[in-house]
């Protein structure tokens, strides 16, 4: 993929990401304060119980070790940016989400590393993650994912009447991107494309439908609103396809490992739709 990995792909993720930052402001991070209860329980949920379930799913599901890999970076990665949108067309707490989509995706150069590192272990690669420094892909989160989306924020700080104006359409040249980065890493996988679709296809979509359902579940056990439960959900639900192919490309040169995200990432916006089309009248 050449070009594509080495140079593409990162300049696609930094400006998915500017384009997140663009649209933040110091209340999506206060709000945190606000609403302590709706805000832990989406993270919690998306931290810490996706992982959990793509881990069992792994662990019960015939797949090799390199795929359980991928779809645990898939679970590791944040929110997707279209999660936003799609919360407003469910008519859930958008604001909510944002704030989740911001947070989880700064808190993503520690949980990301983490959850790679552990799982490398966890499914018998651990001659792989010898090789592989926990502060070196934290360090290239960084730079990829938190330096962009702060220049967002200060370039909205300080240039607000131009940043309300770009913001749309960084968010419409952000989709295509997207889109790009994901028809990329099938075609660089072209001659193995319909076994591992095979071998992914299943359960990435047993992992999102089973993810939305029991977000929203949770959720509503645990007390919030109705909208706050269809945000969790969507939240749960659309993970940031590029930055997990970023992590599989970056860390292992693509491959079988960058699959579960490109198979989830296809079937995410379907089950989304689907969703918001059964909870919009709620």
């Amino acid at each position: 993929m050449g070009i594509i990995t080495d140079i593409f792909l990162p300049l696609a993720l930094a400006f998915i990401m500017f384009s997140l930052g663009l649209g933040l402001t110091g209340t999506d991070f206060t709000r945190v304060i606000k609403q302590p209860k709706d805000f832990f329980v989406g993270l919690s949920c998306q931290i810490i119980l996706l992982p959990v379930i793509a881990l069992i799913l792994a662990k019960l599901l015939p797949i090799t070790p390199e795929l359980a890999v991928g779809l645990m970076i898939i679970a590791a990665a944040p929110g997707g940016v279209t999660s936003n949108i799609l919360t407003s067309f469910a008519r859930g707490d958008v604001a909510l989400s944002i704030s989740l989509t911001a947070i989880i995706s700064l808190l993503s150069v520690i949980t990301v590393p983490f959850i790679v590192i552990t799982s490398l272990g966890l499914f018998g690669l651990e001659n792989i993650s010898k090789d592989i420094s926990l502060l070196s892909i934290a360090i290239s989160m960084f730079l990829i994912v938190v330096v962009p989306t702060l220049l967002g924020m200060i370039f909205r700080k300080f240039l607000t009447d131009i940043t309300i104006k770009l913001e749309s359409i960084c968010k419409k040249i952000s989709l295509i991107l997207f889109i790009i980065v994901l028809l990329g890493a099938i075609f660089a996988e072209k001659d193995n494309i319909i076994s591992y679709f095979a071998d992914a296809g299943l359960i990435t979509l047993v992992l999102n439908v089973i993810m939305m359902t029991l977000a929203y579940f949770v959720a509503q056990l645990l007390g919030t609103s109705t909208k706050q439960k269809k945000c969790i959900s969507i939240e749960c639900g659309l993970q940031n396809g590029t930055l997990a192919i970023f992590v599989g490309t970056t860390l292992f040169g693509g491959g079988i490992y960058i699959i579960p995200a490109a198979t989830y990432s296809l079937i995410m916006f379907f089950t989304s739709l689907i969703f918001v089309f059964l909870v919009r009248k709620i």
